[in-house]
């Protein structure tokens, strides 16, 4: 059985566990509170030596980190990656954008304001980080102003990896009624069948269907 390592906190493993709903896999779902460091023991490093949260772990004990290499593995075969290579390639572009422009802001800023206590560096960096933020939020909508989903004419993994921290966004003092076009791209992806939250999220086995709603 895939055995999921997660905290129910992370918008980076609610990507993992929104996807595995969809699909209908059952899972084994292991809570870890990366702020009291359970991602940094030995018997959890001997499975990701980087020390961080999502690792899913296969049946014959390869484990896979990083949400959306954990995505892409798990898509394959399935609606939620494209075939087409064009579309593929877009899907991949926008999970890379979501790594490398949004995450580190929108998700960091979120963290920062939530559940730590800010450090006068970070506060320094606020204000570009937020800037950053809104930066991206700007490529996203003006994207949807012309396209229901990213990556493709249907929804997909691409998806998935920037709703988790999109839809959490006003949690790190973004404002998104600016962007129409991100909100109503939001309801689409609530609205697909099998959609679960983020929080909570039930620990132990979870079977197909028990978090929906």
């Amino acid at each position: 059985m895939l055995r999921l390592y997660d905290n129910r906190l992370s918008g980076n493993g609610y990507k993992p566990r929104l996807l595995l709903a969809h699909l209908g896999r059952r899972y084994e779902r292991v809570e870890l509170d990366i702020l009291k460091g359970e991602t940094r023991t030995p018997d959890f490093l001997a499975l990701n030596p980087n020390g961080r949260i999502p690792l899913l772990a296969l049946d014959d004990g390869i484990c896979i980190a990083e949400s959306n290499a954990i995505l892409f593995y798990l898509a394959e075969g399935t609606p939620f990656l494209p075939g087409d290579s064009i579309a593929r390639a877009l899907t991949l572009q926008w999970m890379f954008f979501e790594q490398y422009s949004h995450e580190p802001n929108i998700a960091v800023v979120r963290h920062w304001i939530q559940h730590v206590e800010m450090t006068e560096a970070q506060r320094a960096q606020l204000p570009a980080r937020q800037e950053a933020g809104h930066a991206a939020l700007a490529v996203m909508q003006r994207h949807l102003d012309g396209s229901d989903w990213f990556g493709g004419g249907a929804a997909s993994i691409a998806d998935f990896a920037l709703y988790a921290y999109t839809h959490v966004a006003r949690e790190g003092g973004f404002d998104l009624d600016p962007y129409p076009a991100i909100g109503a791209w939001l309801a689409r992806v609530a609205d697909i069948p099998g959609h679960v939250a983020m929080n909570p999220a039930p620990e132990g086995i979870v079977e197909p269907g028990a978090e929906a709603g």
